[in-house]
């Protein structure tokens, strides 16, 4: 679609949002942005859109009388797509597209797309520094916090853009292609977006939905989900595996990754695990899910394999913060559903205090519960979700919780438990909402209480 002179609705103000809208605006379009939050400072808005923008701001009720003028309408991720006046929009025959599309249409070069439930900042921020050291022109963009509309414009014709997407920013792609795209695993989160298992499967498996035969899908061949997809993809699969010895894919073999490009070709030693600065075999398939996209790209293993043996993890996950009085304290606050914080609980090596609870998604704990597996001396439990972590607990036999009202109680009362020898560990499995505007603040919360103790 030509965008120049056309009337386009950006749905949603946030980081997204804006970053739409600076491309529309680049692009020659008539902006509007609304926002049903009509307690939002438009001035501050407008700062952040710029001195010379000329964005429409309308905030609170819907503006319905434009429809009948919109050429497009642009979703940010947090807009939910089942809408009503969604649904009028595709009734009226007005496209509608996510920021993801927006930014793939006025976008130039490769893109190499990860998206599944858990991984994806790890494996997205190790494959950017590795396309980075491998190409002149690269950029890091999605859900790991700098939009993609942001960077669109400066991409060129020989640049590399890897992008973290989330199943809502799956949602809304129409003809977005990316190269080399990876699903790292499935388990439930965000059902209260969803609303079935089967709307979330077929939001992540949406990535590979314009990709062809030239085209490359890395899957987790140990998630049955995920397995499963190789029979409705068009791309070609590459498998990667935890526990499994592949003919051709990217397998962990006691502590060796090997890479094995053919059935009739060698396996290629990538590292060894001992030479990772990265904790757990879940960050190990992280590992694997990043040098197979990197190799199924044409990048030289060389590369790879250095940049693989410097990288130091990501921040929020897993991340050691410091030794107090003898008590290790880890940030985990990026654990925000049950499964990832198993990950979390399963690399502590200390009898530990772990802090959880908040925005409810809808989630069952009881597995995550079941993963103490004797680690666990107190579960402190704060937000929404604390009676339900509580309640589920007990049936699983565990009954040393304690409920605090705010972080800062949790906090105390995990300095006040904690012996020498014992570990911290913030590992929620919940999202931050409601008491944080994101798992980055409450990780950095975490970790200025650590550090002043």
């Amino acid at each position: 679609m030509e965008l120049k002179g056309k009337k386009v609705l950006v749905f949603g103000a946030g980081i997204s949002g804006t970053g739409s809208c600076r491309l529309l605006e680049a692009a020659g379009a008539r902006v509007i942005l609304h926002d049903g939050n009509e307690k939002l400072d438009t001035e501050k808005m407008k700062e952040k859109l710029g001195e010379d923008s000329r964005v429409e701001i309308r905030l609170g009720a819907f503006p319905e009388e434009e429809l009948p003028h919109l050429d497009l309408v642009v979703l940010s991720p947090g807009v939910p797509t089942d809408l009503p006046v969604v649904n009028r929009m595709h009734e009226m025959g007005i496209p509608v597209w996510g920021e993801i599309e927006l930014a793939w249409v006025c976008g130039k070069g490769d893109v190499l797309g990860i998206t599944g439930t858990n991984g994806k900042t790890t494996t997205t921020t190790l494959l950017g520094e590795i396309i980075k050291n491998a190409f002149p022109s690269a950029f890091v963009v999605g859900n790991i916090g700098m939009p993609y509309t942001e960077s669109a414009l400066d991409t060129r014709e020989d640049s590399v853009t890897v992008a973290e997407l989330s199943s809502f920013q799956l949602e809304s792609i129409h003809t977005f292609r990316p190269r080399v795209s990876a699903i790292l695993n499935i388990t439930p989160d965000h059902l209260n977006r969803h609303h079935t298992m089967e709307a979330y499967i077929g939001a992540k498996l949406n990535i590979t939905k314009n990709q062809t035969a030239e085209d490359v899908c890395v899957l987790n061949y140990e998630d049955e989900t995920t397995r499963k997809m190789a029979e409705k993809v068009n791309a070609r699969v590459l498998f990667f595996a935890s526990g499994h010895k592949l003919e051709q894919g990217i397998y962990l073999e006691d502590d060796a990754i090997i890479y094995k490009p053919g059935k009739d070709r060698e396996g290629i030693l990538v590292c060894r695990t001992g030479e990772l600065q990265l904790l757990g075999v879940h960050n190990y398939e992280n590992v694997m899910a990043a040098v197979a996209m990197a190799a199924a790209y044409g990048v030289d293993m060389e590369i790879i394999r250095s940049t693989v043996k410097a990288f130091r993890g990501v921040e929020h996950r897993i991340e050691f913060v410091a030794e107090k009085n003898g008590v290790a304290w880890y940030n985990d606050s990026k654990g925000t559903n049950p499964d990832a914080a198993i990950k979390g609980i399963q690399a502590m090596v200390r009898p530990t205090i772990l802090i959880g609870g908040g925005y409810d998604k809808q989630s069952d704990f009881h597995e995550w519960i079941r993963s103490f597996d004797g680690k666990v001396r107190y579960l402190v439990l704060i937000g929404a979700t604390r009676e339900q972590i509580q309640r589920e607990a007990a049936e699983c036999g565990f009954t040393d919780c304690i409920l605090k009202d705010t972080f800062q109680e949790a906090l105390d009362t995990c300095a006040s438990l904690a012996r020498p020898g014992d570990a911290v560990l913030l590992s929620p499995a919940c999202a931050s909402w409601g008491m944080f505007p994101n798992y980055e603040v409450r990780g950095e919360e975490f970790k200025k209480y650590v550090n002043a103790l």
